[in-house]
Order: structure tokens, then C-alpha cells, then sequence
């Protein structure tokens, strides 16, 4: 069996390689010359996966055709930024029994629209044949086979239980889940509150902080979450509190590293030319607080994130605005 990896990213890399190792064929997508004869020669993707062998399963091609040519599943793996423009690239190009595979989190700014929405409204059809793939993940663990377990959502039990199937082996764990606006909810909001423990560990707070953003954080994913009808017990589980709690704390996490910078006193288009790779908590922080004038959800730590990012609000003072608020109870 064929598949198709669209982006030769570390996340993308990572699932090749766990498709690779199951047997399959893969062909992953790349733009960037250098990627292509690097991936191909050398067998490795040292800018994403550093010293990582990449299996002789996986090709690295050029163009959506020869990338996705006779694949039964295409794993859509770009940015979030990138995901319509792609999507519209792919449309004529599908047959009719393809499986797509959405990896990216995060909310589109402008249409306000989930990423699962982004496709269908590209891609008439594709409804009960797309699926997203989510949950506490790190490519670079992924890449070196520690133990992992995520969540494939989708309106079609078959098609989430043929992607658990083709993933699964004995290092990397699928659940499926039909709450597809949770899944998609807890994936994009947790690399916010991300942005702020990050922001709090650069600022030298201590676990205290932490534990507290990441607790109020989650009130504010599951809000959201609810208000646009997702399933509040998906949010206890790995594409909720799992992702949220692996995004906040590792640095592994570009979100976190990020908010460490911020919380320093660097600043964001810095920060963004340093890392070279997408921050997408700096993309969906915008977009909730459009979401927040929609559903009049209370996300403060949402919404600070966003002034420090957009209009320079000092990190410091916004810690203490927050401890400052009004008296709350906490289950509301």
C-alpha cells in the first residue's frame, strides 16, 4: 500500500517513519531542494530531526501528483497557515476512496473556520473520508520510538478506525473519537496557554504559575470549546488535557520556547527568524480572540497572550492584571 505525506517537516518526517516501519511505501513532499537530496542521499532531515535515519520506505518527491499517485491515505502535515491553499491544490487531483489525514492544529484567521472545515469547504465530498489526527505527540520522541498515544477524530467511526489501523504498532497508540470540534478545539487553544506558561517560565515564575495557567487554561479550552458544540469529556482526554499539559511543560514544544523568549523580553518577529519553524499559537491566539466576540466566551489568558504578541503589553504586568481580576468561583 501507497501513502502520501504532505510536508517533509519533523511532524510529517515522524509519521513517514511510522508508516515506514509498519511496511508501507511512503512518498513525503518537500519544496526545498536541499530537503529532497538530503532526505533521498543522506537519509536523514537534520534541520527538523536532528540525527535521525530516515527508512528506505520513504521518498521524498517534488509535486502533489507524484506524491499522492495511487495512495489509499494522504497525511496532510503543513502549517496551518498552509492547509487551504493545499487542500485546493489536492481537490482535482483525489479520487473518490482516498482517506485524507489532517495533522495541523490550529483556527484560520478571518474565516474563523476549523481546519476539518477548511478542507471540506476546499474539497466538496471529502466529509466522511477525512480524518484528524491529534493529541500529545513530539516528533523528535515519535522519531525515536518512545511510547506515544493520540486520538483520530472524524464524523465516519470507519474512516478514524482504518486510520487507527494503519498507524497503530507497538510504539505509537491510537484512540478514535467522533467529537471532531473538541479534538480540533483542544488541539489549536493548548499552543496558546502554551505561549503563556512559556511566558511565565521566562518571567522566572516557578510550578505554582504554571500549574495555575495550565488549570485555567483548560477552563478556558473547555468554554470555547463547548460554546462551538464539542463534547466537554473530550477535553479530559489526550487531544484535551494531554496535549495541553505535553505542550506546556517540554521543550520540545515551539510554543513554549517561544513564550520563554517573550517572557525574556525578545520579540516575536525574533523569535520567529531564530526558530525557523511555525509558531501556530502566535496564529490562533488572533483568531480566538475574533472567536471570543462570536460566542462571548471568557478566555483572559487568551487574551492577554494576544496583547503581548500584538500590542506589546508588558508580560510582567499582565501577570498581575490577571491575579488582579475580579473574584471568580471556579466551577461556574
Amino acid at each position: 500500500m501507497k501513502i502520501g505525506v504532505l510536508g517533509a517537516g519533523s511532524w510529517g518526517t515522524a509519521l513517514a517513519m511510522v508508516l515506514a516501519d509498519k511496511g508501507y511505501k511512503v512518498n513525503i513532499w518537500s519544496i526545498i531542494p536541499e530537503q529532497l537530496k538530503e532526505i533521498n542521499e543522506n537519509r536523514s532531515n537534520n534541520a527538523y530531526l536532528k540525527d535521525v535515519v530516515i527508512p528506505q520506505g520513504i521518498t521524498a518527491v517534488s509535486t502533489l501528483e507524484e506524491t499522492i499517485e495511487d495512495a489509499e491515505y494522504i497525511i496532510m502535515s503543513v502549517p496551518s497557515s498552509a492547509v487551504r491553499e493545499v487542500a485546493r491544490s489536492l481537490k482535482p487531483l483525489l479520487n473518490d476512496k482516498v482517506i485524507l489525514v489532517n495533522t495541523a492544529k490550529g483556527i484560520e484567521p478571518g474565516s474563523l473556520k476549523r481546519l476539518s472545515e477548511v478542507i471540506i469547504e476546499e474539497i466538496s465530498g471529502i466529509e466522511n473520508r477525512l480524518v484528524v489526527l491529534s493529541g500529545p505527540s513530539h516528533a523528535e520522541e515519535v522519531a525515536v520510538k518512545m511510547p506515544t498515544a493520540v486520538v483520530a477524530a472524524s464524523a465516519n467511526d470507519e474512516a478514524a478506525e482504518k486510520v487507527q489501523d494503519l498507524f497503530m504498532n507497538e510504539y505509537f497508540r491510537i484512540y478514535i473519537n467522533s467529537d471532531v470540534i473538541g479534538v480540533e478545539i483542544g488541539a489549536a487553544l493548548k499552543n496558546v496557554i502554551a505561549l503563556a506558561t512559556g511566558i511565565s517560565d521566562g518571567l522566572g515564575f516557578g510550578d505554582n504559575t504554571k500549574a495555575a495557567i495550565i488549570t485555567r487554561g483548560m477552563a478556558e479550552i473547555v468554554r470555547m470549546g463547548m460554546a462551538m458544540g464539542a463534547q466537554p469529556l473530550t477535553f479530559a482526554g489526550l487531544s484535551g488535557i494531554g496535549d495541553l499539559v505535553v505542550t506546556a511543560t517540554s521543550m520540545h514544544s515551539r510554543n513554549r520556547r517561544a513564550g520563554i523568549a517573550i517572557g525574556k523580553g525578545e520579540k516575536i518577529e525574533d523569535i520567529k527568524k531564530k526558530m525557523g519553524m511555525v509558531i501556530e499559537g502566535v496564529r490562533t491566539a488572533e483568531a480566538i480572540v475574533e472567536l471570543n466576540k462570536k460566542y462571548k466566551v471568557d478566555t483572559p489568558i487568551t487574551n492577554h497572550v494576544y496583547k503581548i504578541i500584538y500590542e506589546n503589553e508588558d508580560p510582567l504586568e499582565t501577570v498581575y492584571e490577571l491575579m488582579k481580576r475580579d473574584k471568580k468561583r471556579e466551577i461556574e
